[in-house]
């Protein structure tokens, strides 16, 4: 399968994979040839694609599988995507930890003086950690919460980055061989798992970019049990695969426009015409559409008369009123207004930036904000001028 938005989500378990499924529409069923399934679908309000995976429990099961929707998909990037334990007290329980680095922490050799260890660590890649951390100072992510956790007293979640340490065992201990371990060789680690050193490795192995995303769901302390487990990893899965599908978003809609970009930047495109002559040599009628003809040439206007009217921020103030009318009358719904409010705010605060790339990101928001009010037939379509009127801005 060839894509060029399409982003491989995995998770281990399966209240995960449910946490992001819950974003999807269209879903379609894909069988690999060795019998893994995979199911396609598409990202609510956007055109982003998610193959979305199971890889049960284990880096061994995460590598073999991760590998397998790499090579299938050949994917912008793999996320992975899920719960673990926080290794400190200081992290609360549903806040969400996306790994600098992997550590497979069990590496090692074992001598008469003791443990020496030989991990194997995998970095995040620069354009990953960069849009991630760029995500999380945004905070547009939060719309894709649930909304008790939008709407709660105690906060929402926040996101941290740092290590994360993958093993074999599940952690429940702070006095155990493996947390005393972690503790003298792994010092900075700020979550434990089982699976993101076989993601990491498998993207590695296939050059694909790779990030693991986790809600803390117990604190490896001794004290996780059946009961906490029950309340906190749904909730702690549902804020990770909220800030997992917004990146993923935000990977797709910038792979969109590297694909639309010459591959040389050197290269010196002509300007665009504001009209264009087109001789017809052949015999026998000929179908056409344009602005004039005369005789056997054609003048065709190649610039929309009403993109180059559009004062993008006086649009963009447009679309918040006739957003807001649109609330008012019913036609869109709380989770959906509040996130085209976003959408807007993000777009405002781009165009704003005297830099031209960073203004061009207004671009990316306002696709956003199309894909969110997609059947309000008049907001969509002053999305669609307004977004016409950016990309000509010079």
């Amino acid at each position: 399968m060839t894509d060029t938005r399409v982003v491989v989500v995995l998770t281990a378990l399966d209240l995960e994979y449910k946490a992001v499924r819950k974003h999807l529409k269209d879903i379609e069923q894909h069988r690999h040839s060795s019998g893994t399934r995979f199911e396609i679908g598409t990202v609510n309000g956007t055109d982003c694609r998610i193959a979305l995976g199971l890889v049960g429990v284990g880096n061994s099961n995460s590598a073999v599988l991760a590998e397998r929707a790499i090579q299938k998909f050949s994917p912008v990037a793999a996320l992975f995507v899920g719960v673990a334990g926080a290794v400190w007290d200081s992290i609360p329980l549903g806040q969400i930890v996306v790994a600098d680095r992997v550590y497979a922490y069990h590496g090692g050799t074992s001598e008469d003086d003791g443990h020496k260890a030989r991990p194997r660590t995998w970095e995040t890649s620069h354009h990953l950690s960069q849009l991630a951390h760029q995500l999380e100072r945004s905070g547009t992510w939060t719309a894709r919460l649930p909304l008790d956790a939008r709407m709660s007293d105690g906060g929402r979640p926040s996101v941290r980055f740092g290590s994360i340490a993958a093993g074999e065992v599940v952690l429940n201990s702070r006095v155990s061989v493996e947390a005393r371990r972690i503790r003298e060789h792994y010092n900075d680690t700020t979550a434990i798992e089982m699976e993101a050193a076989g993601i990491a490795h498998a993207g590695h192995l296939n050059s694909a970019p790779v990030a693991i995303i986790r809600g803390i769901s117990d604190r490896a302390d001794g004290e996780k049990t059946s009961a906490n487990d029950g309340t906190w990893q749904p909730r702690a899965a549902a804020h990770a695969a909220a800030f997992a599908i917004e990146l993923a978003v935000e990977l797709a809609n910038e792979a969109e426009e590297t694909s639309m970009t010459p591959n040389d930047s050197r290269a010196t495109l002509p300007p665009a015409p504001t009209s264009t002559t087109v001789n017809n040599t052949a015999s026998g009628n000929v179908g056409i559409q344009a602005a004039n003809v005369a005789g056997s040439s054609v003048w065709m206007s190649t610039t929309p008369q009403h993109a180059q009217e559009v004062d993008p921020p006086k649009a963009l103030a447009e679309l918040r009123v006739l957003l807001d009318r649109h609330r008012a009358d019913g036609a869109l719904d709380d989770d959906t207004y509040t996130a085209a409010q976003t959408e807007i705010a993000a777009a405002e605060t781009a165009l704003r930036d005297p830099d031209l790339a960073t203004r061009k990101k207004s671009v990316l928001a306002l696709k956003r904000l199309k894909g969110l009010v997609g059947d309000v037939t008049d907001l969509a379509a002053k999305t669609a001028v307004v977004i016409t009127a950016v990309n000509g801005l010079a």
